[in-house]
């Protein structure tokens, strides 16, 4: 991995959810690269204090973004350590792949309250110490799911789906407050822990081909022939919580290699 000598987020605190592993723990460790102090959350507690002793200077915390008091109390725990609250990263989230007339009512909740009402609590609570500030950064992992359907994954699309439709109003609503609210879309992390110990399996089960056949079909879909990676999703968060975007909200951006053009 090629990085800039210069610590483009000096001084920044940041708040990354679901830190513990696979790809939150690579934007935790970038971002501590790039000199923030990090507060590493997740609802796994050993692995986030295994991750934050990792870094120069990081706290975790324990969490579930779907219960409101955690979340808050996240909030408070980075703003009463660290004196404030540049950037969070709302980046949990589960995905549960099967056909719609087999999802249950409790699986379609799960996923919904994880990943559209987690974000939302995590937005809201960064926004009330932002707000005072006139100052912050939100940035939320989408999917390029959140833009184009996903075949037996209606749940995971939907949520965000809704996750960039909740990007656009709150970047509306806190422009004022000169806080920049934006979103990353990757494509597929074949190679992330989420794909192996558990993407590959239900897909290939739900379009009845082998977990080889899966990773080729998703390769070919991308023009530039190979998976998203952490650090490409990393750049792009990198200058997001940058003044180079100063100018920049609202959006949500693709890290496809150009997937949604086929």
């Amino acid at each position: 991995m090629t990085l800039h000598n210069c610590k483009r987020l000096e001084g920044q605190v940041a708040i990354v959810t679901g830190a513990a592993q696979g790809l939150g723990e690579a934007l935790a460790k970038r971002l501590d690269y790039e000199g923030c102090k990090v507060v590493v959350a997740d609802i796994n507690m050993e692995k986030a204090e295994k991750v934050a002793s990792e870094l120069s200077d990081a706290v975790a915390v324990k969490v579930d973004v779907t219960n409101e008091e955690q979340v808050e109390n996240m909030v408070k725990l980075a703003v009463d350590k660290y004196g404030k609250l540049d950037l969070m990263v709302s980046n949990a989230g589960i995905l549960i792949a099967k056909p719609v007339v087999e999802f249950t009512v409790e699986e379609w909740r799960k996923v919904i309250d994880i990943n559209l009402i987690g974000y939302f609590l995590c937005a809201r609570a960064a926004a009330r110490v932002m707000i005072p500030r006139r100052k912050g950064n939100i940035i939320q992992i989408n999917s390029k799911s959140g833009k184009k359907g996903s075949y037996k994954n209606s749940a995971y699309a939907a949520s965000k789906f809704g996750g960039i439709g909740l990007t656009q109003s709150l970047a509306l609503e806190l422009a004022e407050y000169n806080i920049r609210v934006n979103a990353i879309c990757p494509g597929n992390l074949l190679d992330s822990p989420l794909w192996v110990n558990s993407l590959y399996e239900q897909y290939a089960r739900n379009q009845g081909i082998t977990v080889e056949q899966v990773r080729q079909k998703y390769l070919g879909q991308v023009p530039l022939g190979r998976g998203c990676t952490y650090e490409d999703v990393a750049n792009v968060m990198v200058f997001l919580a940058s003044e180079e975007s100063s100018y920049m909200t609202g959006q949500a951006i693709n890290v496809t290699g150009g997937q949604e053009m086929r």
